[in-house]
């Protein structure tokens, strides 16, 4: 009875003749972040398995994850340790409300991640992803000091060319204009400051020097607004989306002490550059690296972390806060409570991915492993940084980063890069005329060499598709 009826509602809603998975997915799905133009979209890589550092396709083909899928994926598709981890789980719980009940990977996970902060943080509160993340971090801010009998406090800060996500709440503390501008009549207002992004350096001017200006100007917003501002958020060290804009960590000192002399909260948002990403398994790690482990004065009030926390497997997100902002929601009156939730909260399975995650960085010193990858990742794209083409090389840990001359990438650099990419066995998505690569925690030196080639090559062909500069997909 279940396969005719699938086979009924498939042949009312499929399009006549054979089809591929692209072109079926083009009738079927909405893409995120694809244009839809005239006469159609390009179609999509269809992608049939994982193996490691690979993406295969139905023919085969092999693409190495140059992104880790959009920035999710720690320790490469299908590990073994996450996969045999969740088969388990599957045969224990799937799922139960959060609401009235626990489970125990909720809870272990709450645990231990407030252990990686030294207990500066914990009170864990589950999402999805990372702008209900920020969502929740923005309302608990808000919340928190209403109930403690500031409600004028419900203003927000974010610095320029920030991304926080694409809800109504995230998407109003994020300057990435693209995402924003067509829901700006949506949007609450915010405050939006200088960013620290090493970049802006003038003749002369240092990381550190750019991180101070840009600390002056927050502060000379707080000196004016601080009785209205309940939070500031920011990306540390890396804005991801920002065109993987990077900057001094001395900018995390500066804006905690500035938060703490004005009272107002600080938001970090780790949720692209947490999980190791940057060389600490919380890049807020890096902003007194001199004091180990960093004192709970010096933590963010807030930390949201997603994407990698799960290993790259299930939707997960986690918001921790201090203590002190927990106890203002204790009372009698359900209104001083934080009534956010949603159905999946605390997922059993996702968190028991994000457990086996924590195990595989506990059990094989991937921290210490991700810094030696992080010089092999330097070594193999030295040449393609050295290219005259590319300006504002830049790295921080597993992130590495260039931007093309405007004037050479032209229009359309990014989605012309992508294709000649995928021609020459790699999976990259440039922001702009920004060329990253974000890979899984998963590969060696000969394989960093291998793709820092197949990227350069894919390079020469967009800035010159003569002949020479073809090339045939090989893996």
């Amino acid at each position: 009875m279940i396969g005719a009826t699938r086979g009924t509602l498939a042949g009312a809603i499929s399009p006549p003749g054979p089809a591929t998975l692209a072109q079926r997915s083009l009738q079927a799905v909405w893409h995120p972040c694809t244009p839809l133009k005239p006469g159609g979209a390009a179609e999509p890589l269809a992608i049939v398995r994982g193996e490691g550092l690979w993406l295969i396709d139905a023919d085969d083909r092999r693409y190495f994850d140059a992104t880790s899928s959009w920035w999710v994926n720690l320790f490469g598709h299908a590990n073994p340790f996450i996969n045999a981890a969740l088969k388990a789980q599957l045969d224990t719980l799937e799922h139960v409300m959060l609401a009235g009940c626990t489970h125990a990977p909720a809870v272990e996970l709450a645990e231990r991640l407030s252990a990686l902060t030294g207990g500066a943080l914990g009170h864990a509160f589950y999402a999805s992803d990372g702008a209900s993340a920020v969502e929740i971090a923005l309302k608990m801010s808000f919340h928190y000091w209403r109930n403690t009998g500031l409600p004028a406090k419900r203003e927000f800060v974010c610095l320029r060319n920030g991304y926080h996500g694409e809800t109504i709440g995230a998407l109003a503390v994020t300057d990435v204009a693209i995402f924003r501008d067509a829901y700006d009549p949506l949007l609450m207002q915010s405050h939006v400051v200088m960013s620290p992004d090493a970049r802006q350096a003038g003749p002369g001017e240092s990381a550190a020097d750019v991180a101070q200006r840009a600390l002056g100007e927050f502060e000379a917003l707080l000196r004016e607004r601080a009785g209205q501002i309940a939070a500031i958020i920011i990306e540390p060290l890396v804005q991801c989306a920002g065109s993987m804009a990077m900057y001094d960590p001395s900018y995390l000192d500066g804006v905690r002490a500035l938060c703490d002399r004005y009272r107002v909260h600080l938001i970090a948002d780790e949720i692209a550059v947490g999980c190791g990403r940057t060389g600490t398994f919380f890049a807020w790690e890096q902003s007194r690296a001199e004091e180990a482990p960093l004192p709970a004065r010096l933590w963010p009030d807030f930390l949201c972390m997603s994407k990698g926390i799960s290993g790259g497997y299930l939707p997960l997100s986690v918001v921790l806060s201090r203590a002190a902002i927990h106890e203002a929601f204790v009372a009698d009156d359900v209104g001083r409570s934080f009534l956010h939730s949603h159905s999946y909260t605390g997922n059993p399975l996702a968190c028991r991915a994000a457990l086996a995650t924590l195990d595989l960085f506990e059990h094989n010193q991937v921290i210490e492993q991700n810094r030696l990858r992080a010089q092999w990742l330097a070594a193999a794209m030295a040449a393609l940084g050295a290219d005259a083409r590319l300006a504002n090389v830049r790295q921080r840990g597993l992130i590495w980063a260039a931007d093309v001359h405007p004037e050479l990438a032209g229009e359309g650099f990014a989605a012309r890069f992508h294709q000649a990419a995928l021609a020459r066995g790699v999976l990259a998505r440039p922001i702009g005329n920004t060329l990253y690569v974000l890979p899984p925690y998963a590969f060696d030196a000969a394989q960093a060499q291998w793709l820092a080639q197949r990227l350069h090559a894919a390079l020469d062909f967009v800035l010159d598709p003569s002949p020479a500069n073809e090339v045939c997909h090989a893996a």
